[in-house]
């Protein structure tokens, strides 16, 4: 799962658009930021295996943000860090803090069992990466869903398509390149990758919350 966790950010702004959309989509990935961090930093531990169907990683170390209890606290961090810290009214923060936990239930879906319930415990996951179609078509699916559930809020309001549809295809181009990339060198090297793409993605999605404030000017 990687532009899937992005759905739950765009169905989230749809529910509740009091939070800017570059808030929900740092928190689709504010776990994978923290990991990301924790890998580069030795903490937590990746390896790569290409015979493995549908994504190479062996994700072998990450009790801090991928076990059950870790993944609460960050999206309790998220949550306060929404409400006192960008200021938006508790029913945001509380969405912001949902997108945060989402990333972990999405992961669920599509990961082999390395979702530990709590640190050194038992590993769960259901493992769709096994089936690399069923599990693009799911990834793709909840993003046109909740693109298309964002794009009607947004009519609603009186406000046009364009910095949406902009954000949306970015997002689907981001996917390609993913599909024929191949991890970047060893586990340091792909852990500042990643971290990249993801501060990347939400600083785009800080302009397309540009374009919309202008908009509404």
């Amino acid at each position: 799962m990687f532009v899937g966790h992005y759905s739950a950010a765009l169905a989230a702004k749809a529910i509740d658009p009091k939070a800017p959309l570059w808030a929900y989509i740092g928190a689709a990935q504010l776990i994978d930021i923290g990991w990301s961090s924790l890998v580069m930093a030795g903490v937590e531990k990746v390896s790569f295996d290409p015979a493995l169907p549908g994504s190479p990683l062996v994700l072998e170390h990450m009790p801090w943000t991928h076990s059950l209890p870790a993944a609460v606290a960050w999206s309790i961090t998220g949550l306060l860090l929404a409400r006192f810290l960008i200021r938006v009214p508790w029913s945001a923060a509380i969405m912001v803090g949902l997108v945060v936990f989402s990333h972990w239930g999405l992961d669920w879906l599509v990961h082999r069992p390395d979702l530990e319930i709590w640190p050194g415990g038992q590993k769960i996951g259901l493992a769709l990466w096994n089936f690399p179609g069923a599990e693009k078509t799911l990834e793709m699916g909840l993003i046109a869903l909740a693109g298309c559930a964002w794009l009607w809020k947004r009519g609603k309001h009186g406000r046009t398509a364009w910095p949406a549809m902009l954000f949306l295809g970015f997002l689907v181009a981001l996917q390609m390149v993913g599909e024929f990339s191949e991890p970047a060198g060893d586990s340091f090297a792909f852990a500042r990758l990643g971290l990249t793409v993801y501060l990347a993605v939400t600083a785009v999605a800080w302009l397309a919350d540009l374009g919309t404030n202008r908009e509404a000017a």
